[in-house]
């Protein structure tokens, strides 16, 4: 007799179950079947792999040397199974797209939202991901889509304009600036300030902006995402200036938002692979993102003008 999947299967559920009861259970068999099935499975083996012990199979030390084995195969076909369910996905329709993490928090729900509105049975599958990993993964192709804040195409795409707005001032309930509809450079010295990380572009585009009008901030605390500066923020620990998709998004009784004199640029660019074969799905969903975009720009204009 050769090794088959069923002794395969039966030696798998006896070694969960500790018994042939249980196994016989697992397997809907029946337990002379399953204790002909295990003796089979010792006599091709021409071992013993377990022990009767009150009327419990006790496994042998070769048993559980075998047992390591038999659960590396059995994950090698769930990993099958689960592509296989990822292509009936695919079939049915999916859409993968990539971003960086702070649009994944204030733009990607709303176009998902407007999306899956209109495509109830399709397949959003949202991957935040930080530059340069995030362009990198777009010139493979691996998604259908990307969202982006640099202003060129990552090698193999295509770069389409998708937001144009300024960074916006955050300040906590309470703040004597809030008297103020727009702020100036000069509002913000001595000023306790949350910074971004310093290897942020856009920190140092506020660092420069101020140098250049000579204001000196007060305060050292350092943040590495717009989230984190928002939270301090609303702790009453400082101002900063952030994307205005993640202020909006924060914003309420403890954060409030005010446009700024000065411009710091925020850009977001949808790429498209070129080599990848495109999905039924990218033009509508690409329709999603540019209403969700219209749909920020009001948002920002009411929440300035509060």
């Amino acid at each position: 007799m050769k090794l088959t999947h069923r002794h395969v299967e039966v030696f798998r559920a006896l070694m969960l179950s500790g018994s042939v009861t249980r196994a016989a259970e697992l397997l809907h068999s029946s337990q002379p079947t399953v204790s002909r099935e295990l003796a089979r499975l010792e006599q091709v083996l021409q071992m013993n792999l377990f022990d009767r012990v009150r009327g419990r199979l006790r496994p042998t030390v070769r048993a559980l040397a075998l047992r390591d084995e038999v659960e590396r195969s059995y994950v090698g076909l769930e990993r099958i199974a689960s592509t296989a369910a990822s292509l009936r996905q695919f079939a049915a329709g999916r859409l993968e797209i990539a971003c960086l993490p702070a649009l994944a928090h204030a733009l990607l729900p709303e176009a998902v939202r407007r999306f899956v509105a209109a495509h109830g049975q399709a397949s959003v599958v949202i991957t935040p991901l930080e530059s340069p990993l995030l362009e990198t993964r777009l010139t493979e192709q691996r998604h259908d889509l990307g969202l982006t804040e640099r202003h060129e195409a990552p090698p193999g795409t295509t770069l389409l304009p998708l937001l144009q707005v300024d960074e916006v001032a955050v300040l906590p309930a309470g703040h004597a600036l809030l008297a103020r509809r727009v702020l100036r450079p000069t509002d913000f010295a001595g000023q306790p300030f949350v910074h971004l990380a310093a290897d942020d572009p856009y920190r140092q585009q506020i660092d420069a902006l101020f140098e250049a009008q000579r204001v000196q901030r007060a305060g050292a605390l350092e943040a590495g995402s717009a989230v984190t500066v928002c939270a301090l923020v609303r702790q009453g620990l400082g101002l900063a200036i952030v994307n205005p998709l993640t202020a909006l998004e924060l914003a309420g009784p403890d954060l409030h938002i005010r446009p700024l004199a000065m411009r710091v640029p925020f850009h977001v660019g949808l790429a498209s692979p070129e080599l990848r074969p495109p999905s039924p799905l990218r033009e509508a969903f690409t329709g999603a993102l540019r209403d969700a975009a219209t749909a920020v720009k009001r948002r920002l204009k009411a929440a300035q003008a509060a």
